[in-house]
């Protein structure tokens, strides 16, 4: 019989419907059902495509033995951290500080107040590698909260204190300067693999936000070395095992250095974020293969992530049938020189084993391989390649898929809204403008309330019940001054303004630090307030993106100065810390070059004006806004007292509120809001 899951959206709590363990959604009635019954609460958190929260379902919530012990014991508790960030955040760092690493699933137990007490990640369903079983730790925990209670409650009341006291003074120091970035890119040679492209060791992750950092800070300083390094990891990431040769877009992360494994669930934040990061490269550059993996990332969004309303969701396992009925990682992805062989005949088979590099021995699990583009690969028939990948693409349609994670995410969208506008501008694929178009209707229909209040999630089209965090106003902001840019459509400036104005309202603190949170969100233990970029950028940078875009847009002095007093944390952790402030970083650079204010006035059936419309929007200058349409148009500010020059189109640049004499030769437009003018 199902548990209380059932009713809930999220796609990762319903896979969870059906357990025998009795789950509760996070709502203040399983507290409440704690409390009467005087048992702790065992808080699981994952998300819908993380391979070992599936393990830990199938060995431990799946078994009737386990599900009585917890259901005995304890009240249930599953948390879709997608879902509430803010609930996941806060008990993350209190695993973190407790245990010194993190990561889902995430087991914590608490109070009935919600105060934390014991914590781990995956639990065996026995004991192994070090690792206790969880039958024992449920044991355990209950044994400790029948026999010393007050042990347990002084752990508690220590964590939460410990938590409460960490709050950031990271605000109104002072925006970061030139010292600062040149500190920063000081830090990213250090860490960079001058052989493998990226930063660190195993596991490697995309450094989105840290590549958008470099580019910018090219742009700025025309440093060529910032340059290289951002050109060089996009080259090794889209030729390695984490880029899906076949079907585009990227995978969450390479499990080693070399970029060859990954771990394959694929994210709608990273394939946005990466998305415009190559579309940026190519911008920069013009360089083919940027243009085409920018453009094979946007196809893949659209093709496998687009919802029927217009959304996108969020993820694709990693796992799925690998033909037995057992579920595997990779199945979907990897392939056997006897597979390439079935599929292409040995001439062809040979051929494609070369080009991608699948060896008899694999580099991936079982004798498979990872298809990728080795390096040392000569160039080969295009047209018979073209015909190879093809087949295998039609082939790989016929394996189980990986299953789809179907909530649309808010902030997630405005990432996949700013990437799939820009490239389609830049990359002359108006389609793309259109999926981003949709998708920011479904936001403004289903996500956004008449005061301009955002939903975090939703699907099929029905808004979620959890509340819309910062990276939301942050992220979907970002997304709509990116559309209004290339659309020319000021409604879109209008709806970022509106969110912009309930992020200084709701969510900032003083001295310009900003909380993961509203003033008037549910009180956890602790108000959640993290400035380092992840996985995406986090709230508190892309607030200071979207804040100083604005600013440029309107002239506002109040989201101006929301914006330097969010970079005061860029100050602080760019210099010591910068693969973990790329965004904040990158925003820093659009400070320092201004941002550029770009107005592109005429006619748009005009040639000339659609020519200089382009020619802005490919300027390379850090954060540089663009408004276009007709002379002194209510659309955008920018265009106000900008008249025609000798009755055709013109443009306008103005930087550091001093402007530039009006142009009508795009060559001299593009010389005035290129790198490092």
């Amino acid at each position: 019989m199902p548990n209380r899951l059932a009713h809930e959206t999220s796609p990762y709590l319903l896979q969870h419907a059906d357990n025998p363990v009795d789950w509760w959604p996070w709502s203040a009635e399983a507290f409440e059902e704690a409390r009467r019954r005087d048992v702790p609460v065992l808080l699981s958190v994952g998300y819908s495509s993380c391979h070992w929260c599936h393990v830990m379902a199938h060995e431990s919530f799946e078994d009737e033995a386990t599900a009585a012990l917890v259901n005995e014991h304890f009240v249930a508790v599953k948390v879709d951290r997608e879902e509430r960030p803010d609930v996941d955040a806060v008990y993350m760092e209190a695993v973190q500080a407790a245990t010194g690493q993190g990561g889902w699933p995430m087991t914590v137990f608490l109070t009935p107040d919600a105060a934390p007490f014991y914590f781990g990640t995956y639990f065996p369903p026995e004991p192994r590698h070090g690792m206790p079983s969880f039958p024992d730790v449920l044991e355990g925990v209950r044994g400790a909260w029948a026999d010393r209670r007050d042990e347990v409650g002084e752990v508690a009341d220590r964590i939460v204190k410990d938590l409460a006291g960490r709050s950031l003074a990271y605000g109104g120091d002072g925006v970061p300067g030139q010292e600062e970035l040149a500190q920063a890119l000081l830090g990213l040679v250090r860490e960079y693999d001058a052989t493998r492209g990226g930063f660190g060791g195993a596991p490697k992750f995309p450094p989105s936000m840290a590549l958008e950092f470099l580019l910018r800070h090219h742009a700025r300083t025309g440093s060529e070395g910032a340059l290289q390094m951002a050109a060089d990891t996009c080259e090794a990431m889209a030729r390695g095992g984490i880029y899906d040769q076949l079907g585009g877009g990227f995978a969450r992360y390479a499990v080693d250095r070399a970029w060859v494994v990954p771990h394959f669930e694929k994210m709608l934040y990273d394939n946005a974020l990466l998305c415009r990061v190559y579309a940026h490269l190519w911008r920069a550059t013009g360089s083919d293969l940027a243009r085409r993996v920018a453009l094979e990332t946007a196809d893949f969004m659209v093709r496998e992530l687009r919802t029927p309303e217009g959304g996108f969701a969020s993820a694709l396992d990693a796992d799925s049938d690998d033909g037995t009925g057992k579920h595997v990682e990779g199945a979907y992805y990897a392939w056997t020189p006897e597979q390439l062989t079935a599929v292409l005949g040995p001439e062809d088979a040979a051929l494609a084993a070369a080009h991608y590099g699948v060896t008899e021995d694999g580099t991936f699990e079982h004798g498979s391989s990872v298809l990728q583009l080795p390096q040392e690969a000569g160039v080969a028939d295009a047209g018979r390649i073209a015909s190879i990948a093809a087949r295998l693409l039609a082939a790989r349609e016929e394996r189980e898929r990986p299953g789809r994670d179907d909530k649309v995410v808010a902030a997630w969208n405005g990432l996949a809204i700013a990437a799939l506008a820009e490239t389609g501008a830049l990359l002359d694929r108006p389609d793309l403008v259109e999926r981003a178009t949709e998708a920011a209707d479904l936001l403004v229909r289903v996500h956004m309330d008449e005061t301009a209040r955002l939903t975090r999630t939703s699907k099929d089209g029905r808004a979620g019940t959890n509340d819309g965090v910062l990276e939301d106003y942050a992220d979907v902001a970002e997304g709509f001054l990116a559309l209004a840019a290339v659309t020319g459509e000021g409604a879109w400036l209008d709806f970022a303004g509106f969110l912009l104005d309930l992020v200084i309202d709701r969510f900032t603190g003083e001295g310009g630090a900003l909380y993961d949170t509203a003033h008037d969100a549910e009180a956890l233990i602790r108000r959640p307030q993290d400035p380092t970029d992840n996985a995406a950028p986090s709230g508190w940078t892309a607030a200071a993106g979207a804040l100083l875009s604005y600013a440029a847009h309107t002239g506002s002095d109040a989201h101006r100065a929301a914006a330097e007093g969010a970079l005061g944390v860029v100050k602080a952790l760019g210099p010591r810390a910068p693969r973990f402030i790329g965004w904040g970083l990158a925003v820093a650079e659009a400070l320092l070059d201004g941002p550029r204010e770009i107005a592109v006035v005429g006619v748009p059936a005009d040639a000339a004006f659609q020519e200089l419309r382009r020619t802005a929007l490919l300027a390379t200058a850090p954060g540089a806004v663009v408004a276009t349409g007709a002379p002194d148009s209510e659309e955008f500010p920018l265009l106000k007292d900008r008249p025609l020059v000798a009755g055709g189109a013109a443009a306008y640049v103005c930087r550091h509120f001093v402007c530039e004499a009006p142009v009508t030769d795009p060559a001299e437009l593009a010389e005035s809001v290129k790198a490092s003018h």
